[in-house]
Parts: C-alpha cells; sequence; structure tokens
C-alpha cells in the first residue's frame, strides 16, 4: 500500500480491517477468542488500514465474542445449518468447536472467496464447509441460494456480521424479507449502530475511505425495524458494556456502563450492538 493508497478502497478491504482486530485480541493472554488465522487474513491491508483509523479495538473484539457466543448457543439449541453472508475474511468453520455434521455456507464476491481460499489453502474446517461465491446485491440468485440451503436445512442460523451498515435501508428491507421465506431460517445475528454512532462514524472514517465504503444503515428504530419483515429481536447486547462486562475498557469510561440499557430505539446515542433476531411464526 501507498501513502496515496487509500486504507480502504471498497467495502471487500473492511473483512481485513476486521481480520486485523481478531489478530490483535487473539495475542491478549486473557483473549475472548482465539483466532490463529486472522493475521494471515488480514495481511498488510488489514495492518495498515487499522494504523491509519486507530481506535475501537474494544467494539472489534466484543462484537466477534457475542457472535461466537449467539452461534455457539443456536447450534446447541439444535441448528444444523450456518449461512454466512459477506462472509469476508471470516475463519470460524476452522477455528471454531463444530462438529463435523454442521453444514456451514460462506456468501461473498468471487474474488474475496478466492483470495481466502488461497489463504487458508491446505487448512482443514471442522465441519462441512461450501464456500458460494454470489453477489448479494443480485436478488433472484440469493433467492435461488437461500431456496436450496433452506430445502435441505431443519434449522439454520443466518450470520451479517459487519454487512447491514453498507447497505440502504430498503435493501435491508429487502433481504429480511427474502430471508424470512425458507420455514428453516430460524435465526439472524445482525449487528446494528444507532444514527448518533454512525455519525460519529462517518466523521471518524478518513475521506478516502468513507468514499469507497459508505455506512449507510442505522435505523432510528433499533432492532424494531426488522419486525414488519418477518423477525423480531430475541437478544440484544451493547458492544459497550459487553466491552465493560469484559475488562476491554477502563475507567472512568466504566461507568457509562451505569446508564440505562435499551433494546429498542437509540436515536442520537452512539450506540452499536449485536442482535438476536427470531422468525415472526
Amino acid at each position: 500500500m501507498t501513502p496515496a493508497e487509500p486504507s480502504i478502497r471498497n467495502v471487500s478491504d473492511t473483512a481485513k480491517w476486521a481480520a486485523f482486530f481478531r489478530a490483535k485480541e487473539s495475542e491478549r493472554k486473557d483473549a475472548l477468542f482465539r483466532d490463529p488465522f486472522a493475521a494471515r487474513l488480514a495481511g498488510e491491508r488489514g495492518a495498515e488500514a487499522a494504523r491509519r483509523m486507530s481506535g475501537g479495538d474494544w467494539a472489534w473484539a466484543a462484537r466477534t465474542y457475542l457472535f461466537d457466543d449467539i452461534i455457539g448457543r443456536c447450534i446447541a439449541e439444535g441448528a444444523d445449518t450456518v449461512v454466512n453472508l459477506a462472509a469476508g475474511m471470516d475463519a470460524r468453520p476452522y477455528r471454531m468447536a463444530l462438529s463435523g455434521s454442521l453444514r456451514w455456507f460462506e456468501v461473498d464476491l468471487p474474488e474475496i472467496l478466492a483470495e481466502k481460499e488461497r489463504l487458508l489453502a491446505g487448512e482443514t474446517p471442522a465441519c462441512h464447509l461450501e464456500r458460494v461465491p454470489l453477489d448479494l446485491a443480485d436478488v433472484e440468485a440469493r433467492r435461488v441460494l437461500f431456496a436450496r440451503i433452506g430445502s435441505q436445512s431443519l434449522r439454520a442460523v443466518i450470520l451479517s456480521e459487519g454487512l447491514l451498515l453498507y447497505l440502504a435501508p430498503d435493501q435491508v428491507a429487502e433481504l429480511a424479507r427474502d430471508l424470512a421465506t425458507p420455514p428453516s431460517f430460524r435465526d439472524w445475528i445482525v449487528d446494528l449502530a444507532s444514527p448518533g454512532l454512525l455519525k460519529m462514524l462517518q466523521e471518524k472514517l478518513v475521506r478516502e475511505a468513507h468514499a469507497a465504503a459508505p455506512m449507510r444503515f442505522a435505523p432510528a428504530e433499533g432492532p424494531l425495524f426488522f419486525e414488519p419483515y418477518g423477525w423480531k429481536p430475541a437478544e440484544v447486547y451493547s458492544l459497550f458494556r459487553t466491552a465493560v462486562q469484559k475488562r476491554r475498557i477502563g475507567f472512568p469510561m466504566r461507568l457509562l456502563a451505569l446508564l440505562p440499557e435499551s433494546s429498542g430505539r437509540q436515536g442520537k446515542r452512539p450506540w452499536g450492538g449485536v442482535c438476536r433476531l427470531t422468525r415472526r411464526d
């Protein structure tokens, strides 16, 4: 990466950015998770992006920890399929303790999955892994995919970590409807930002990064945004409160965790969280 080259050229680079923070958390003696593949997947681009846009280590760690925890509980409750939308450089099929009978689908752009395939060549996933090269903006193609996976599953959990923030509200609504169509799609794990946090992130990002990967989705309704489209919030966790509980944020910032928490509208409050959505049957 040259000094004149932007830190984030497109949404795909945000996957390497996230991998860098997973690698950093994994180096801690008290790590919330271990990802031995993260540094390899992040590469120099992920490290450089993190250096240029420093800060927020605790949020990345908390988000990964929460996704891991909810995924594990969904599987323990009977999920036989995981569908990771915009999987990026995620390595969960390799690093988590999973049953060999679990079916895991990674969906992302062909070039991203091809690079990931190269970086993880020789590694063996713990479960049955299928990579699906697909542009999720292709509505018809994704509906065909969802129908295929849905017909082959008893209970599926959907992941969209780091995806929705880059979509327009109408795109998120359409995706939510599509995911609610297969009866076996029972759980959907998402990360959300409030309008207040979105504004803060937009102001903090370097200009080139924001132009390449603009952040757009921060519903004023919070997790309740999804209810008209077939999903209801079952669990809502604040990234900040989780980071405080896991001692990733120090005093005096910890005092802010004493403020009342809300799983509904967040408004101007700079709030980010992870939500487990379930079908509205």
